[in-house]
């Protein structure tokens, strides 16, 4: 899976060939020496004290714990499924989301980039799971999901080589577009959506902000560990608010038994269907380059160089595999999160030892019911507070990035510019591509797939060939004129 290094930022030459294993190639434009302590130990390879590690896997947990609850209770109310296999599948989501982080930080073999990664469930793998549930039955949808992580792995060297036509301009931006979205995530938990019941309710709203401002106290007022684990402080004293206003459900963290398990194969057979299966796999192309900006931004937040031909693929890989267990737990697509990527930046705890931990707290809530339902009781405003003040992180983090690619240039603005106006719109104007084919709205309706997109192709127009062009009629027009 070699290929070329990528193009130094604000230059037009084109890249230069490296020398394959080099350590170097792929790096991150801009990217400065490792952040090493003196015995050589990079931070993001730290082991803490456990007692320490386990906190900060817990802060992680409470942060994205909402992800895996809310897609689960969505497929429930979606498809009408009752309450036992419901049980399941929420336990089958945390055990899954915990396995995928384990190997996304972990990094065993070829799977894992070993950076501070979590995986969940949800967003637009979710609603896909659900139209071919709809369209097709639950049975194809499962089907569907084990094609597609098959598909992934087949794929993914012809993907692999085309990482050079993603330099910090076509990163930047689609990071930005990613922080933008879960923002707007991050809201909607806090707001509710425009047309139901409830929407924009002052006193979630109160929460939500209640719980940011709390947030920022101990970030104020802390320092050490304890500033350090500002997010979760804040996340549970917008909780203890909540349960002051009665705005919290106790009663259902005490129904149910003590243990769950992931069923496999909850909805019977897989049912293999190339056709249902098609959506899915067009949209694991853009799941594929938000995996590429996810690994880059994840390793700028954490200062540590990674070549981007080895890194990538690896985080592609883990996706994968995770989803392809997932499909024979009834789950759909898991991907790779960014939500963490804000804590670590927050916080300064950078070691992937902490994900990892974060991941056996996963599989441990999977397996521990009544822990499941006290987390599932938090109320959604006081989680979609914590959520946009961590999530605008990684915002700022794409505004850095496209820092180091020579904006000061035209060329390099207009290419931004273009490329948020098109990957902002569908995040922007939900709906705004419904008139269009299935198939093609499935690529549309991903502003980060469509944000990538549009900048890598313009990038790759105004530095690659628009100077060949204008050289070549330029000499033409000396070679006419003598």
């Amino acid at each position: 899976m070699s290929s070329p290094r990528p193009t130094t930022p604000g230059t037009h030459q084109p890249p230069t060939p490296q020398q394959p294993g080099s350590c170097t190639a792929g790096r991150l434009e801009g990217a400065g020496p490792e952040d090493t302590r003196p015995d050589g130990v990079h931070p993001v390879d730290e082991s803490r004290p456990l007692r320490r590690i386990l906190l900060f896997g817990i802060q992680h947990v409470l942060v994205m714990a909402a992800t895996p609850i809310s897609a689960i209770f969505l497929m429930s109310a979606t498809l009408r499924l009752d309450a036992h296999l419901t049980v399941n599948l929420l336990s089958a989501a945390f055990v899954l989301s915990g396995v995928g982080s384990l190997i996304q930080s972990l990094g065993p073999w070829k799977f894992g980039p070993r950076l501070p990664f979590v995986m969940l469930p949800g967003g637009a793998p979710l609603i896909l799971f659900l139209a071919i549930a709809e369209q097709h039955g639950l049975r194809t949808a499962t089907g569907a999901v084990i094609l597609t992580a098959l598909f992934s792995f087949v794929v993914l060297p012809v993907f692999s080589r085309l990482l050079a036509f993603f330099p910090a301009l076509v990163i930047g931006t689609m990071i930005v577009i990613v922080g933008v979205n879960l923002v707007k995530v991050g809201a909607v938990l806090v707001t509710g959506r425009p047309g139901e019941p409830g929407f924009a309710d002052p006193a979630h709203l109160g929460l939500g902000v209640a719980t940011i401002g709390f947030t920022v106290f101990f970030y104020l007022v802390s320092s050490g560990i304890v500033r350090q684990l500002a997010v979760m402080l804040g996340l549970l004293a917008g909780t203890v608010l909540a349960a002051v206003l009665g705005a919290v459900d106790f009663g259902r963290a005490a129904d149910g038994g003590l243990f769950n398990a992931p069923q496999l194969l909850p909805f019977g057979s897989p049912r293999f269907d190339l056709v249902a299966a098609l959506p899915l796999m067009l949209y694991s192309l853009a799941s594929m380059a938000e995996a590429t900006g996810q690994t880059v931004i994840n390793a700028e937040a954490v200062g540590k160089e990674i070549d981007r031909r080895t890194a990538v693929p690896k985080t592609i890989r883990g996706d994968a595999l995770t989803s392809l267990a997932g499909g024979f737990l009834g789950l759909p697509l898991m991907v790779t999160s960014g939500e963490n990527i804000g804590i670590v930046r927050v916080t300064g705890v950078r070691s992937r030892f902490v994900t990892a931990a974060a991941g056996l707290v996963l599989v441990l809530i999977g397996f521990l019911a009544p822990v499941t339902r006290a987390i599932s009781v938090i109320p959604s405003a006081v989680i979609g507070g914590t959520a946009m003040a961590v999530f605008a992180v990684i915002t700022v983090l794409g505004m850095q990035l496209l820092g180091r690619a020579d904006l000061d240039q035209h060329t390099n603005t207009f290419v931004c510019a273009v490329a948020l106006a098109l990957g902002l719109l569908p995040i922007l104007i939900p709906g705004v591509y419904a008139g269009f084919p299935p198939n093609l709205r499935i690529l549309l309706e991903s502003g980060v797939a469509v944000g990538a997109f549009v900048a890598a192709v313009l990038h790759f127009l105004f530095h690659h060939i628009r100077p060949g062009v204008v050289a070549r009629v330029a000499a033409a027009r000396t070679e006419s004129s003598r």
